[in-house]
Order: C-alpha cells, then sequence, then structure tokens
C-alpha cells in the first residue's frame, strides 16, 4: 500500500498545470494629443499597416510657425542689443568720469538683456516642441486604429492612435503562490512542444483581475501570428 501511495505522489508531482495565452505584441502604444488644434490630415491608408517612417496625422500648427519665425527674428535682435550694451559698459570703463552709478546700471541692462534672451531660447525651444507634437511620426510600429479624422479638434489627452510593435511577443499567464516555485528552472513547452523560451517577468504583486494569482511574462522572439492561442505548460 505504501508503494502505491508513493507511485500516486510522485506521478502527481511530475503532472505539469497547463495554461492558455493568446500571443500578444511586446508593447502597446496608445499614442494621445499633448496639444490642443484643428486636425488638417490624416492619412487613413496606413492603418493596419506597420508603418517605417510616416507622418500619419497633423493638427495646424501655423500659428507656432509664424510666432516662432518671428521670436527667432526677437532673438537676433536682442543678441545684437546685448552686444551694444557690452561695448556701451567697456567704453565707461575707459572714461573716469562716469560713475560708479553708471557702470552698475550699465551692468543691470546687459543682466536683464541676457534674462530676455534666455527667456526667448526657452520660447523657442518650446514652440519646436509644440510644431513637433502637432505632426504625428510613427516609426516601425502596426498602425491598428486612428480614431480622429481630418477637420476634428482635439485637446490633450485626446486618444489619436493605437499602434503595437510586432518586433516580438509575449506570452501572459497567471499563476498561483505555491505554482511560482522553481517555476523559473523548468522547461516551457509550447502547445505541447519543448522550447527554448525563458520567462521575462514575474510580478510580485498579485495581479487586481485574477486575485491570488501572479503575472508571468514570456518573450518571443519569432511569432509566426499574433492573436493565437497557445498552451504553455512547465515541466
Amino acid at each position: 500500500m505504501k508503494y502505491i501511495i508513493s507511485i500516486l505522489l510522485i506521478v502527481t508531482n511530475v503532472i505539469a498545470q497547463d495554461y492558455y495565452a493568446k500571443i500578444e505584441p511586446i508593447k502597446t502604444y496608445n499614442i494621445k494629443s499633448s496639444v490642443s488644434g484643428k486636425v488638417i490630415f490624416v492619412n487613413n491608408n496606413l492603418e493596419s499597416k506597420i508603418v517605417k517612417n510616416k507622418i500619419v496625422l497633423s493638427i495646424d500648427d501655423k500659428i507656432n510657425k509664424i510666432e516662432l519665425s518671428q521670436t527667432k527674428n526677437k532673438l537676433s535682435n536682442m543678441q545684437g542689443v546685448l552686444k551694444i550694451h557690452k561695448e556701451t559698459l567697456k567704453s565707461f570703463n575707459k572714461v573716469s568720469s562716469k560713475s560708479k552709478f553708471d557702470k552698475d546700471n550699465q551692468k543691470i541692462v546687459i543682466l536683464n538683456t541676457k534674462t530676455t534672451i534666455n527667456d526667448l531660447k526657452i520660447r523657442i525651444e518650446s514652440l519646436k516642441d509644440s510644431i513637433r507634437n502637432k505632426n504625428i511620426r510613427i516609426k516601425n510600429l502596426y498602425i491598428h486604429s486612428i480614431y480622429v479624422t481630418k477637420n476634428d479638434y482635439v485637446n490633450p489627452g485626446t486618444l489619436l492612435i493605437k499602434a503595437y510593435d510586432l518586433t516580438k511577443g509575449k506570452l501572459i499567464i497567471y499563476v498561483s503562490k505555491n505554482e511560482l516555485k522553481n517555476i523559473k528552472s523548468k522547461l516551457i513547452y509550447i502547445d505541447g512542444t519543448k522550447s527554448d523560451l525563458k520567462i521575462d517577468k514575474i510580478f510580485k504583486i498579485t495581479d487586481s483581475k485574477h486575485l491570488s494569482s501572479y503575472k508571468v511574462e514570456i518573450i518571443l522572439s519569432n511569432v509566426g501570428q499574433f492573436s493565437k492561442l497557445v498552451k504553455v505548460s512547465f515541466k
């Protein structure tokens, strides 16, 4: 009887728990607008395609470009003004009749001019950033959905595009605390076939939806078909 119980325990220990997971893209991107404005261009033909390096949509940046040009001109003018103020201070220092008060005032003028120049430089970079953000360029992503159309008005936070990184895939399964024991030392079988896959992440906090279970991620370098349901076993 002891031998029968021992055999049953051994068989029970080697039975592998099967999990089922869908092959998902390695990353999902919900691209939202960081600016406000009217949508003036949308390339709907790029939906359901892998986009290498193209502008998918544009938000009106005409006013930003005008302001950028004017601000650059102001910066150039202020840099010229700063040069004049510095030359004036040099001439003050050469003239003994100029008081310390006059010289100090001229130094203050120079400092204020430098502050204005720095403010203009910051404004230029802000405008450049705003213009970049109004032209949504996608690089090496699969565009699943475009949520806006031409002439729509968007605000910061408006969802524009959903895209995926298809360069790799991942499997997500949820295992109990007991099942986590020595899981990293076990071989991973996919649909009953031994693989050389390894666990990429084990989350230390139980999942909010799968109570008392821990999320485990497995990365796939070669993906034949996304969204395919596969069986995952650890032996």
